[in-house]
C-alpha cells in the first residue's frame, strides 16, 4: 500500500514584506539617500551651477530639478498609483500622496554652505504617516513611521527635556508673506524671554533638530508644505508637540507650523500667540 505523500506546509507569509507602509517605508530611505547622493555631487561641483531666482531670496538652480525628477521617477516606478508633490513641479493631493523638497536651503546650497537637505514626506488619507530628511554632507539620515517613533541612522532620537524658555534654543524663521514689523515684535518677545535664537536656513533640518534634541523649537507663521511635512512627523514621533498643519487645507496651501520639545510647548505656544491645534 503506497503513502500519500505528506503535504508540503506552507511557509508563513511575512506581512512586513506586503505591508504598503513598509515597502514605502523601506523605499522611501533608499530614494532619500539616492537623491542625497545626486544632490551632494552637484554641491561638489557648483562652480558650473546654473543658479536662478523664483523670487526675493528665492533660489533656484538645476540641481533642484534634477534631484526632484530623480525622485518622482523612483516613486513612479515603484508606487504608480501615487501622486507627488514636489516644490519645483507642483503635483495633485490623493488618498496616497508624497509631498517632496528636493534641495531644502537652496539658498545655503548655492553659497557653498553644507546646511541644506533632501525632505520626502508621505500622506496616507489626509494623514502624515512617513518622513525621510537626508543631509547630503554629513550621510545623515532621519527617518519617522506614525506609530513607531523616529530615528536618526537607525537609532531612536528624542526631543530634548528643556522645561524652561530661558534654558531654549529655537529657530524663527521670517516668513516675507507676512509683515516685516510682525515678526519683529515676535522676535522681540522671544528673545526677552530668554530664548536663543537661531536661522541656519533649512526648515526640514531645524525640524529635525528639534526631533533629536539640539533645537527645542521651530516656529514659523507660514510655510509651504514640503518644507516641513517630514520634520513635523519626526517631532511627533520623538516625543515633541507639533500644530496639525493639514487641519484646514491639507498639502496643497502655506500654514503655520509649530514644534516644540514637550516641555517648553505650553509655554512657547503662550508667547508666540499661537492656538495649538494638535496633529
Amino acid at each position: 500500500m503506497r503513502r500519500r505523500p505528506r503535504p508540503r506546509a506552507r511557509q508563513p507569509r511575512d506581512p512586513a514584506m506586503t505591508d504598503p507602509l513598509t515597502l514605502r517605508m523601506t523605499a522611501g530611505e533608499a530614494i532619500a539617500r539616492e537623491a542625497g547622493a545626486l544632490a551632494r555631487d552637484y554641491f561638489l561641483n557648483r562652480s558650473t551651477l546654473e543658479v536662478s531666482f523664483k523670487g526675493h531670496q528665492d533660489y533656484l538652480t538645476e540641481a533642484d530639478v534634477a534631484v526632484e525628477n530623480l525622485i518622482r521617477g523612483r516613486l513612479a516606478e515603484l508606487f504608480s498609483g501615487d501622486t507627488v508633490i514636489g516644490e519645483e513641479g507642483g503635483g495633485e493631493d490623493s488618498e496616497r500622496v508624497w509631498v517632496i523638497d528636493p534641495i531644502d536651503g537652496t539658498a545655503n546650497f548655492a553659497r557653498g554652505e553644507h546646511h541644506f537637505a533632501v525632505s520626502i514626506a508621505y500622506i496616507h488619507e489626509g494623514r502624515m504617516a512617513l518622513g525621510f530628511i537626508y543631509e547630503p554632507m554629513t550621510h545623515a539620515l532621519y527617518c519617522a513611521r506614525r506609530g513607531r517613533g523616529a530615528t536618526l541612522d537607525g537609532k531612536p532620537i528624542r526631543v530634548s527635556d528643556t522645561r524652561e524658555l530661558d534654558h531654549a534654543r529655537v529657530e524663527l524663521p521670517y516668513s516675507r508673506t507676512l509683515p516685516i514689523e510682525e515678526h519683529a515684535e515676535t522676535l522681540i518677545s522671544v528673545v526677552r524671554a530668554g530664548c536663543e535664537v537661531r536661522l541656519p536656513g533649512s526648515a526640514a533640518l531645524g525640524l529635525a533638530r528639534v526631533a533629536d534634541g539640539r533645537l527645542d523649537a521651530y516656529v514659523a507663521r507660514s510655510h509651504n508644505p514640503w518644507d516641513v511635512l517630514a520634520g513635523l512627523l519626526l517631532v511627533q514621533e520623538a516625543g515633541g508637540v507639533i500644530n496639525d498643519f493639514l487641519a484646514g487645507g491639507g498639502v496643497t496651501r502655506r500654514h503655520p507650523v509649530f514644534a516644540a520639545a514637550a516641555g517648553i510647548a505650553p509655554a512657547m505656544a503662550a508667547l508666540m500667540k499661537i492656538e495649538l491645534t494638535l496633529a
